[in-house]
């Protein structure tokens, strides 16, 4: 669901903690079983530019921006319409049910108390927007809200702006990523997706109509390159190969290495814990998380999967975010490099009917 909606054709503009990922799907193609990239593309850029989620330097991510799309993409855009991901860390996502025979004039004001309710923020310092997601067995209808402080908003489009980009949606990250998700492999499980990134992973459970929970943790691949470097007493850089290459599989170092990421691999593993307690205290249907599915960048870590699945008993494997998609004449990432367009991937899969209002 988009805080914002325009009918154009959009790519994805995804801004991380310390690096712009871009992609474009041909928006012909979203309905076919394969959808047919038509540009991507990634840079890095200094991590001060952001704070607590605000760009607070501006000038850091447009001259990064404009040299990747001007000099670095991979295929050619044909839009200046962007779909953006705001951290799933300081944004707001809630899903209410409402009584079957509530007026539609009266449904703004319902979110709005349970925003007064429930977001330790005012507001009118914040940006939301809700829509039905479907009538419930009892006829009471379910509503998605979600919401962001407008601070981190206007700090994003202002970007777009000086890029000469129109933002035609803005979304929390979670919800770029269980697109993608959904995209790739359809199930019918209610699945937790963990999207582990560079410095935190964010998680969310799926039921096969909405994102029902979500959460976050610091966790996320720096931490584990910077823990396997301080126990070996390596660089990072050589942390990060043997973390890669080696992960929590069978090596002269796999002990040192797991003793090394126990602690990081514990926060993340009752994190994990505590959002199922969560998701099963509230469950209406009695439905349990059938499946844990792994991606991000931070998802490369070999034995990860097996790991979490032994922690929590309950089955876990990477998702590939390619099955469904066609490059055509484009060289693909490489495999490496698959899981950091995610997000990016996400956002341009946005149908027009979900820009339209």
């Amino acid at each position: 669901m988009s805080l914002y909606y325009t009918d154009q054709p959009v790519f994805g503009f995804d801004i991380g903690r310390s690096s712009i990922k871009i992609m474009q799907i041909d928006p012909l193609s979203k309905k076919k079983e394969k959808s047919v990239v038509q540009a991507y593309g990634n840079i890095g850029f200094d991590p001060k530019a952001i704070d607590k989620g605000v760009i607070v330097e501006p000038e850091i991510i447009i001259k990064a921006a404009h040299d990747l799309m001007n000099t670095s993409l991979v295929g050619t855009l044909n839009t200046r319409y962007i779909a953006m991901s705001l951290p799933n860390s300081h944004s707001f996502s809630r899903v209410i049910s409402l009584p079957s025979d509530i007026k539609e004039e009266d449904i703004e004001a319902a979110v709005q108390a349970e925003i007064a309710e429930s977001i330790p923020v005012p507001l009118t310092e914040l940006i939301y927007d809700f829509e039905e997601t479907k009538i419930l067995e009892d006829g009471n209808r379910e509503v998605q809200l979600v919401a962001s402080p407008s601070r981190i908003t206007e700090s994003y489009t202002q970007v777009a702006q000086a890029l000469g980009l129109t933002p035609a949606a803005i979304e929390p990250n979670i919800n770029s990523v269980t697109r993608m998700v959904v995209h790739s492999e359809a199930h019918e499980a209610v699945s937790m997706i963990l999207d582990l990134g560079s410095e935190a992973t964010d998680l969310s459970v799926y039921d096969r109509y909405v994102v029902r929970v979500t959460g976050s943790v610091d966790c996320g691949g720096e931490h584990l390159t910077r823990a396997i470097a301080a126990k070996l007493q390596i660089t990072e850089r050589q942390a990060h190969s043997i973390k890669t290459r080696y992960g929590l599989g069978v090596s002269k170092k796999q002990a040192e290495i797991l003793e090394a990421l126990e602690p990081e691999l514990n926060r993340l593993v009752r994190e994990i814990k505590k959002v199922m307690r969560y998701y099963a205290d509230r469950a209406s249907d009695g439905r349990e998380i059938g499946q844990i599915i792994i991606l991000g960048g931070g998802a490369n870590l070999p034995g990860l999967s097996a790991y979490i699945t032994n922690q929590t008993r309950v089955p876990t494997r990477l998702n590939a975010p390619w099955t469904n998609l066609d490059f055509g004449s484009l060289k693909p990432p490489h495999e490496l490099e698959t899981t950091i367009y995610t997000t990016a991937g996400g956002l341009s899969l946005i149908h027009p009917e979900e820009l339209s209002s």
